[in-house]
């Protein structure tokens, strides 16, 4: 078993809404294990991205800890969270969320900076992303607007990835892309992983998840299923029945 890298113990996590509370996590324990590409699936409202904004530090428990490469997260306060964040993790959302007003390269450029890399280092790193993503260098001096979709979320990808994060966090990274731009995104993010990279995804997309080695599955809150896969081969019809089955079992 490999070494766990992010854990929960008995993590909730409550909203109010109109004097209503809406128990959206409950006593949650559960091992983020090194190595893995872990993905989590559920129906609508199951918590799957609460729980991801949780394990990230972008969210706040409403009882539980969280530790995460040996130290308690959940104790931190908001800068020593933003630090942490910085340091630790890669962020890959639906929307891609670059600032509009800067270039692509200097957008990626802004994040390696604020975490303390010395520019000469991390401008050689992006440039080494971009062609690992598949971004030609015209693109890198683009702003984000003139960019597709699929560019867009490959450069996001980049600034994920500047900071070699312990982590990267996706949270439905092809929702808003064609097959053939979802495809290149998941097909970086196969490679991240099987060059040594943590990931953990939100998806409700099959195909998405089939990359994953390790499937969990949520509902009303709590982990109610796991699947391993194994290493992900392309193609691989024995993958998908197995995954298909399990998330019949669950009611998916």
């Amino acid at each position: 078993m490999s070494q766990a890298i992010v854990t929960t113990q008995k993590l909730c996590k409550t909203f109010s809404q109109s004097g209503l509370q809406q128990h959206v996590l409950k006593n949650l324990d559960l091992e983020i294990r090194e190595g893995d590409f872990t993905v989590i699936m559920g129906a609508s409202g199951a918590g799957k991205s609460t729980l991801l904004y949780a394990l990230s530090g972008m969210d706040r428990p409403t009882l539980g800890g969280i530790r995460f490469a040996g130290q308690d997260i959940s104790r931190m306060n908001n800068d020593q969270l933003a630090v942490f964040r910085r340091q630790n993790c890669g962020f890959v959302f639906q929307q891609v969320f670059l600032m509009d007003s800067m270039s692509v390269m200097d957008n990626v450029l802004a994040c390696g900076l604020l975490a303390g890399g010395e520019r000469k280092a991390v401008a050689a790193r992006a440039k080494a992303l971009f062609e690992q993503v598949g971004l030609r260098e015209a693109d890198w001096k683009k702003f984000p607007s003139q960019l597709s979709g699929g560019e867009a979320q490959r450069a996001g990808m980049v600034r994920a990835l500047i900071n070699t994060p312990k982590v990267v966090f996706a949270d439905e990274p092809t929702g808003a892309l064609n097959s053939a731009s979802g495809k290149a995104v998941l097909d970086v993010l196969t490679q991240v992983h099987q060059n040594g990279q943590n990931v953990v995804m939100v998806t409700h997309d099959l195909r998405s998840a089939r990359r994953g080695n390790r499937i969990l599955y949520l509902k009303d809150g709590v982990v109610c299923g796991e699947c391993g896969l194994g290493s992900y081969v392309g193609g691989d019809r024995t993958r998908h029945d197995k995954l298909t089955a399990f998330l019949k079992e669950m009611g998916w």
